[in-house]
């Protein structure tokens, strides 16, 4: 038996390239403060921002979807 699933938020795209986006600054600024390689941080911040944000609105899709079919 499955659980209850929870709603799913008001903007759930929007939400999760914030949040995502938001964790891609928070890691370029500490390569930053430590001294990084910022060539190294930037395109590696980018890369698992598009990486990350993908999959999620992949996933979302696919529970939109299978909701749709349930009802």
């Amino acid at each position: 038996m499955k659980g209850a699933r929870t709603p799913l938020p008001k903007r759930p795209y929007r939400d999760t390239a914030l949040i995502y986006g938001s964790f891609a600054v928070v890691f370029v600024i500490i390569a930053f403060a430590t001294g990084g390689n910022m060539l190294v941080a930037v395109p590696l911040a980018a890369g698992c921002f598009l990486v990350a944000t993908a999959y999620s609105w992949w996933r979302i899709r696919q529970r939109l979807e299978a909701d749709e079919q349930e009802s």
